[in-house]
């Protein structure tokens, strides 16, 4: 089965174009094809070529404590919903008054546990956005 016509003619690559490198000039293109939008060498030298915007990713290694951090704290807000479900769940299942107290008491534990883990998520942005954001 053939493949399909492209819509756009213009964008199809019908030329060959063979070019030698040094091993260096060579690793320059490997380096930007592995931390851009750039799949291939080959792709990176076109959008050089043709003068295209190449999208380049880093990796922020001081941001690295900070998102285990947030990682952790969402695990354990996680944990403390579940927990809190389950107390629900078994406070409407039981109708006398003194397990009910109990299940409330419980349930305000773990929310003022959920206010801390809130506090402590609110600093880390606070110290993320400063970092970030622009300052008006």
């Amino acid at each position: 089965m053939p493949r399909r016509k492209s819509a756009d003619p213009e964008k199809i690559l019908s030329r060959v174009l063979r070019i030698r490198l040094t091993d260096a000039a060579f690793k320059r293109l490997e380096k930007i094809s592995k931390s851009s939008d750039c799949h291939t060498v080959g792709e990176a030298a076109r959008k050089i070529l043709s003068k295209e915007k190449i999208t380049l990713f880093y990796k922020d290694i001081s941001l690295n404590s900070t998102m285990e951090e947030l990682a952790l704290i969402r695990k354990e807000l996680r944990a403390i919903g579940i927990n809190i479900n389950q107390i629900t769940k078994a406070f409407h299942s039981d109708k006398r008054e003194t397990p009910q107290m109990f299940q409330v008491t419980k349930v305000t534990m773990l929310y003022e546990k959920v206010e801390a883990k809130t506090d402590t998520l609110l600093i880390l942005i606070n110290k993320l956005a400063e970092k970030w954001l622009p300052r008006s």
